[in-house]
């Protein structure tokens, strides 16, 4: 099995989360009788293409790219919520599937979704949402101890105890996703996958959210795997970035090194559609072209049609990650006009 880049030392003791060359299909095919009669093969969409990265204890690597890159995907794979077709994912050490079979390792690992409320039961008070994971796993017994727990869990993402008693449409968006917090943080966790959290909220929303997020890692000294398709949004979470296109890491390095010497090209073209003060009436390259079906992918490197570096070699032979030094630290770059130096860098 192909190992994974060695960004990080490979010790449980250091490295929360490991994923080894992981790859997800999924079979989006007609029904069986209907594909015998028109003698048609199976069709499979490939979401996760070899995906590799190492993710150090207490520390955020985040996911960034556009709708139906595979993003996602791979926060559910994180969490054990599906399994890889090919590759495999570690756990401090042990495969991801052996460490979800045990109730004592599952409940270090939790995830926060995209849309507070739906993820809410809309008929269940707060107390009873914050308070299942805490009764699930057998953490306390007492009613009074769990009431104490939930209290403090709310008091902890910024509600007040009382708030326990009221219903999830009884709050605003941000508030939700505060809900969604607590309970995620009421099995005590270790890892948190955060599936674009704050998509879903206002701006001024978003940065109280982020902030808490940013407040709670140092003070429980949490790990994240954040996804996002907001640069801006990333840059204030991220010790590591992965830029992600049509499920395949592109480029990966630490959060500075990306955002200050950008390398592959598709990385360039999304933070020039950043906003920014400094790059008014200044001429900007925008990410133009469709995003290829990921059922038919192009050959050689998928970033190909719409990028402005490609050349024949570029077309037909799919890169490999070239390492790129910088001052941050190494940074892993799948480019063909990197390798070959004629990416103007």
């Amino acid at each position: 099995m192909p190992e994974a880049p060695a960004l990080a030392p490979d010790d449980p003791a250091v490295t929360m989360l490991e994923a080894i060359a992981v790859s997800r299909s999924f079979d989006v095919s007609k029904p069986w009788l209907q594909r015998t009669l028109s003698r048609e093969s199976k069709l499979l969409l490939r979401a996760v293409d070899d995906v590799s990265f190492v993710l150090p204890r207490g520390t955020t690597l985040s996911l960034v790219g556009e709708s139906g890159c595979g993003k996602s995907t791979v926060a559910r794979l994180a969490v054990g919520l599906y399994a890889p077709s090919e590759g495999e994912i570690r756990f401090e050490g042990q495969p991801l599937s052996a460490a979800r079979a045990q109730p004592a390792m599952r409940r270090r690992m939790n995830m926060i979704f995209q849309d507070p409320y739906a993820s809410l039961n809309p008929r269940w008070r707060v107390r009873d949402i914050v308070a299942e994971p805490i009764r699930a796993f057998g953490l306390l017994t007492s009613n009074a101890d769990i009431a104490d727990r939930v209290g403090a869990l709310l008091t902890q993402v910024g509600l007040a105890p009382a708030d326990g008693e009221k219903y999830p449409h009884e709050f605003s968006g941000g508030q939700r996703q505060r809900i969604s917090i607590a309970r995620a943080l009421s099995s005590e966790p270790e890892f948190l996958v955060l599936d674009e959290p704050t998509s879903a909220l206002d701006v001024s929303v978003q940065a109280q959210i982020l902030n808490l997020m940013r407040d709670l890692q140092v003070r429980l000294g949490l790990t994240y795997l954040f996804i996002s398709h907001n640069l801006a949004v990333v840059r204030h979470m991220s010790d590591r970035l992965g830029v992600m296109y049509l499920g395949r890491i592109v480029e990966l390095g630490p959060g500075e090194a990306v955002f200050r010497t950008p390398r592959h090209p598709y990385t360039r073209l999304l933070l020039e559609a950043i906003p920014d003060l400094e790059m008014v009436g200044k001429s900007r390259t925008p990410v133009g072209g469709e995003v290829p079906s990921p059922i038919d992918p192009p050959p050689g490197c998928t970033f190909h049609p719409r990028c402005p570096l490609a050349n024949a070699r570029c077309r037909s032979e799919k890169p490999a990650h070239t390492k790129v030094a910088s001052a941050q630290g190494d940074v892993l770059v799948a480019c063909h006009a990197v390798e070959e130096g004629r990416d103007g860098a």
